[in-house]
């Protein structure tokens, strides 16, 4: 049995990822990625989800390295039949914090130093008080944290869950799906015909994307939602 869960956060603290860099400008875009989203919602290396990875890239105690392990470690959600959507904003505000620090060095010999201008950068955050909404998509019911952390600051946000009616499943069409979509997880499936591109690592995304496939609807919406069906994490071309 397919449960489909539109989710909703809303920020209680400011959130900075690099999505990108421009000079001294550090942004962050208000899309949250689905890899992230999975770590952050705890469906990564978990009992509870029956998605435990090997000793070897164990995520929940210690990590030896800071090298990315998406395949092993969101593999186990396809075998569970899990899918997080990326999360797009519902509506946000922005703010701009200035940092600084000196480039102090010390030597043996207290060497005067050539130049005593600090450095500084700027850092583009997303406000508290703002809303993502994405989606769930699970062959079993799952039980999620009300709070979560986000960001490279560990953010506080609140999440509310809400089950869709009964989808019902389509096998072939065209449709509009205006939420962010991970290209590598629905390419393989659907014929993708337009979409816009959200650049951001570790793999770009896609909004407002016109596609050709199995898709689910819900009976009893005002609203036409078509969500892509046989969503899975993929990591190759």
């Amino acid at each position: 049995m397919t449960i489909i869960y539109r989710c909703t956060l809303e920020l209680h603290d400011s959130l900075y990822f690099a999505t990108r860099e421009i000079g001294r400008l550090y942004e962050t875009e208000p899309i949250l990625h689905n890899y992230a989203l999975c770590y952050a919602l705890g469906l990564v290396d978990s009992e509870t989800y029956s998605t435990t990875v090997s000793e070897e890239h164990s995520y929940r105690y210690f990590c030896p390295e800071q090298v990315p392990k998406y395949e092993e470690h969101l593999t186990p959600l396809n075998q569970q039949g899990i899918y997080v959507t990326p999360a797009r904003a519902v509506n946000h505000a922005a703010i701009l914090n200035t940092w600084k620090y000196a480039n102090n060095n010390y030597h043996i010999e207290m060497e005067k130093t050539q130049k005593n201008i600090p450095s500084f950068g700027r850092a583009k955050e997303i406000a508290p008080e703002s809303e993502f909404e994405f989606f769930i998509i699970s062959e079993k019911a799952l039980k999620l944290p009300k709070w979560i952390r986000l960001g490279k600051w560990m953010s506080k946000a609140e999440l509310t869950l809400s089950e869709l009616p009964k989808p019902k499943r389509h096998q072939e069409g065209e449709f509009t799906f205006l939420y962010p979509l991970n290209p590598l997880d629905v390419m393989f499936t659907n014929q993708v015909l337009s979409y816009d591109t959200i650049n951001m690592p570790p793999v770009s995304l896609i909004r407002n994307v016109r596609m050709r496939g199995e898709y689910y609807t819900f009976e009893g919406m005002k609203d036409s939602l078509k969500i892509p069906a046989r969503m899975q994490y993929r990591f190759r071309n």
